[in-house]
This record gives structure tokens, C-alpha cells and sequence, in this order.
């Protein structure tokens, strides 16, 4: 049976996904739709695939689905752009809104102006640091501990934002080859589940310059989680202060991590590209 699927093609700082409202157009093989429609060329083209759904928890829910067809826990960019749809949809009127993720429920803080969502803050929860067995005695923190990747070895800090992150600060980011150590390192054998992972450069205080190569879609041009655990690991490393502005390849987004409640805050624009309508086999 052939369908007709309406779907919004949004970004947030150029992390650009295909947004379906679910409870509309339900996806039924979302891993398959998500490979099929993330392909340049002859798909719409996009990092993945995110449903929008009810929920007997929150507000709404999300379901996010990369490139590759595997199921992400969270996305912050999403998230943000999610905030948008549902208000600029009429989905709802409030400017505070409940999403339920595989990674918990996030609060999101809409920025209206003449009835035009503008920015985004997401509250990503409480960060932890990623424990890997990475010296063959257990699970560990990982924090500035030396790995060796095809005979190079490399300072990494694993951090977890409800996904697994590996940021490594570096002198230069113009010097990194991302996508040829990108995927070595996503599927080094000490994560057995992938990673996804930084480089991030410190300009200042304040600003880090940071690439992303994230596990199940490549070179993507922001992560939101990612940006959370750069600025994470910034401070933990005492290499910046805990507000900070992360640059990334599609924008900038402002992470702030909270010393009082031990939150970390991730706020940032949410762009709407086009609506669309493309045919689906069932």
C-alpha cells in the first residue's frame, strides 16, 4: 500500500532531521524510512528521522532515528527544533514543554517573539562521566587518559549526556582528518556500543571551536549532546568556565552547567527548512 507522508524538514545550528507527526502519519519501519529518506540524491536528505508522539509521561514524545537506521537515545538539536514544531503546529500553547526521550524527559523553554519561536533552551539533566573498561580491569571514569588509535595516541575524557560521548581537546581543529579517525574511534572494542565523538579546540574562556563525528551518521555539522559534553569536559579538565559558547561547523550554541543544581542548559536556535509530502510503501 502507497501512503502520502507529510514531514517538515528542520535544523538546529545545521544538525538538520526529517520531523513527522506520528499520531498523524505513523511510520512503521522507522529504521528502513530513516535510511531511505536521510540518503542525498535520491532521498530528502538529512542526518535521520524523528517521530513526534504522545505520551502518558510528558507533553510529547521523541523517537530519533540516525541516518544509519539505529535509534539515538537523545539528541539535543532535535529537541530544540521539536520545541518549535509543536508551537509553530498549533500542537500546543504553552511555552514550556515536557518531551519524553529515551534518555529521560527534558524540559524545553520556548523563546516566543510575535508568535515565532526564536530560541531554544533544553535542560539535558545532570551529565556523568562515561565508565569504560578501557584498561582491561573494569569499568572506570576516563578522564585526560591516554588511548592509542592505529599507533597515535590520542588524551581523551568520556562524558555521558543519556549517550556516550569521547571529547578530545586538541591545539588545532583544522588539523584533525575527521572522517578517517572519526569512525576508529566509534568503534574502538573498549566501546562496545559506539561513541560518538569530539574534538574540540579552547579559543578562550568562554568559546570552543569543536567538530563531531557522530556514532551511526558521520561528520554532521552540530550535536547538541555532543556540545553538553565538550563544555562538560572542559570544565572537569579546567579548560574554560562553566558558561561557554560552542562552535560548531552549522552554529553556535550556549551550554551552561549549572553549579547549584547540576544541570546543564543547552540553548540555541531551531530553524524550519520546508514542508513536504513524499510517498511511503507499506
Amino acid at each position: 500500500m502507497t501512503r502520502k507522508i507529510k514531514f517538515t524538514k528542520m535544523h538546529g545550528a545545521g544538525n538538520d532531521y526529517i520531523y513527522v507527526d506520528n499520531t498523524k502519519y505513523p511510520i512503521l519501519n522507522p529504521e528502513q524510512v530513516s535510511i531511505q529518506w536521510s540518503k542525498p540524491h535520491i532521498g530528502i536528505g538529512s542526518d535521520g528521522l524523528v517521530l513526534i508522539d504522545k505520551s502518558d509521561i510528558a507533553d510529547f514524545n521523541m523517537r530519533i532515528f540516525n541516518a544509519d537506521g539505529s535509534e539515538a537515545m537523545m539528541c539535543g538539536n532535535a529537541s530544540r527544533c521539536i520545541g518549535k514544531y509543536i508551537y509553530e503546529s498549533g500542537l500546543s500553547e504553552k511555552s514550556e514543554i515536557s518531551l519524553e526521550t529515551l534518555s529521560g524527559i527534558k524540559i524545553l523553554k520556548l523563546e516566543i517573539k510575535n508568535e515565532t519561536v526564536t530560541a531554544v533552551t533544553v535542560d539535558m539533566g545532570t551529565p556523568a562521566l562515561e565508565l569504560v573498561d578501557f584498561a582491561g580491569k573494569g569499568k572506570n571514569e576516563m578522564i585526560s587518559q591516554p588511548i592509542d588509535v592505529d599507533r597515535e595516541t590520542v588524551i581523551v575524557t568520556a562524558i555521558s549526556m543519556g549517550n556516550p560521548h569521547l571529547v578530545i581537546f586538541i591545539e588545532d581543529i583544522n588539523s584533525i582528518n575527521l572522517s578517517e579517525i572519526g569512525p576508529k574511534l566509534e568503534n574502538l572494542p573498549i566501546f562496545p556500543n559506539r561513541i560518538n565523538v569530539e574534538f574540540a579546540q579552547v579559543l578562550n574562556d568562554k568559546e570552543i571551536r569543536m567538530r563531531v563525528w557522530e556514532r551511526g551518521s558521520g561528520i554532521t555539522q552540530a550535536c547538541g549532546t555532543g556540545a553538553c559534553a565538550t563544555a562538560v569536559a572542559a570544565v572537569i579538565n579546567h579548560k574554560a568556565g562553566r558558561k561557554t559558547n560552542i562552535i560548531m561547523d552549522g552554529g553556535t550554541l550556549t551550554i551552561e552547567w549549572e553549579e547549584q543544581s547540576g544541570h546543564v542548559l543547552m540553548t540555541g536556535p531551531a530553524t524550519k527548512v520546508y514542508d513536504g509530502e513524499i510517498e511511503i510503501n507499506d
